[in-house]
């Protein structure tokens, strides 16, 4: 059973877990038709593999140290930094500590962007991208 997003105008936690880091899962937080806040919780050492958003999203690193790989490089993100990703930019990211980002996504909706999902999953050794 899916857990309950929050709604308008509820008050949602953000704050970093600290001790209780390990062994907390990734999370939706909130999902309109137009937005959608995920708080994703990354092992030390856990990847994220490639992908793209069809809009704008925001990756706010809330605690931990995560690497964020682009063609132009290696962002290092640590807690308090924010990064704004243009449109269908291709990214990965790879968590150096155990971390917790908060990732913004703009919706078409209720998905993210017109073809659904949460953009575009390079399989490696496919023709086509995989949905996430």
């Amino acid at each position: 059973m899916a857990l309950p997003h929050a709604t308008h105008m509820d008050l949602i936690n953000v704050a970093p877990l600290g001790d209780q880091l390990e062994g907390t899962v990734s999370t939706s937080l909130i999902k309109t038709d137009r937005l959608q806040l995920l708080h994703l919780v990354l092992a030390e050492n856990q990847d994220q593999p490639q992908h793209h958003v069809d809009d704008e999203c925001t990756i706010h690193c809330l605690e931990g140290v995560v690497e964020l790989v682009t063609g132009a490089g290696v962002r290092r993100m640590t807690a308090g930094s924010i990064v704004v990703l243009p449109a269908k930019q291709q990214h990965a990211l790879r968590a150096r500590t155990a971390a917790a980002v908060l990732v913004t996504l703009l919706l078409h909706g209720g998905d993210a962007g017109d073809q659904g999902g949460a953009g575009h999953r390079d399989a490696p050794g496919k023709d086509s991208p995989a949905r996430a």
